[in-house]
């Protein structure tokens, strides 16, 4: 089994609270994290890394202050408008996964925008998950493959893990390598569930304003430092 690093995954946490450790309002925590957001992902493709996906905004999140969320909605707005070009330089292509149609209409306008332009880009695939969560897209997966049931498309018995993964949000690309958490905590939240099945787990303690690329590396460092058997012995692996 190939332990390259083909697909690493990111939930980008801390950002509010390395603003109140400072003493600032948490906006101020998000401006910081979107731009550490630009420089890894300008370091992963540097790295030749072919798949990034970035936990940018969870289905969870549209529960905070009202004031809040307009903030990061028109952050990433921004956020597009000024590094879509840059993104066509560096021949990044830059797609989505979540609820796009939860989003303001400037910022759906903007995403699907960045989208067109970046489509024909051969480098790394950077991906937002904005308003995404990994429940709702396996129960949106399931009412998928559902429905070709009701049709008569399919049979039940035909219901297999790579039909399951063909409907998923992330079914053209592969499963995440490497999952990695800034800021301490130790879970997934709601974050690429299924396809986290055999992704190595890296759990950081650096909030996400202070991550650098040396934390980067070593985390990466950290992930080559591990034998993956998914499930089959060191003997076996050897063949």
């Amino acid at each position: 089994m190939s332990n390259r690093l083909q697909h690493l995954a990111i939930i980008m946490d801390g950002n509010g609270r390395w603003a109140q450790l400072k003493n600032k309002p948490r906006t101020f925590g998000h401006v910081k994290g979107a731009r550490v957001a630009k420089k890894m992902i300008t370091h992963a493709s540097d790295l030749g890394i072919k798949y990034l996906t970035l936990y940018a905004f969870s289905t969870e999140n549209w529960l905070r202050p009202q004031d809040e969320v307009g903030f990061l909605m028109r952050l990433l707005e921004r956020y597009l408008i000024k590094e879509t070009e840059n993104l066509i330089q560096k021949n990044i292509r830059f797609t989505i996964i979540g609820d796009l149609n939860r989003l303001p209409t400037g910022v759906q306008k903007q995403v699907q925008n960045s989208i067109e332009k970046t489509s024909k880009c051969t480098g790394l695939q950077v991906c937002f998950a904005i308003s995404y969560g990994s429940r709702q897209e396996i129960t949106r997966a399931i009412q998928k493959i559902a429905d070709l049931v009701h049709a008569g498309k399919i049979s039940a018995n035909e219901i297999t893990e790579d039909l399951v993964k063909k409907n998923l949000m992330t079914g053209d690309i592969p499963d995440p390598d490497l999952i990695l958490r800034t800021s301490g905590e130790s879970r997934l939240s709601n974050f690429l569930m299924w396809q986290a099945a055999y992704s190595e787990l890296v759990f950081s303690k650096v909030l996400w304003p202070d991550f650098t690329t040396q934390d980067f590396d070593d985390c990466c460092k950290d992930f080559y430092s591990r034998n993956r058997r998914f499930g089959k012995i060191d003997a076996e692996l050897s063949f």
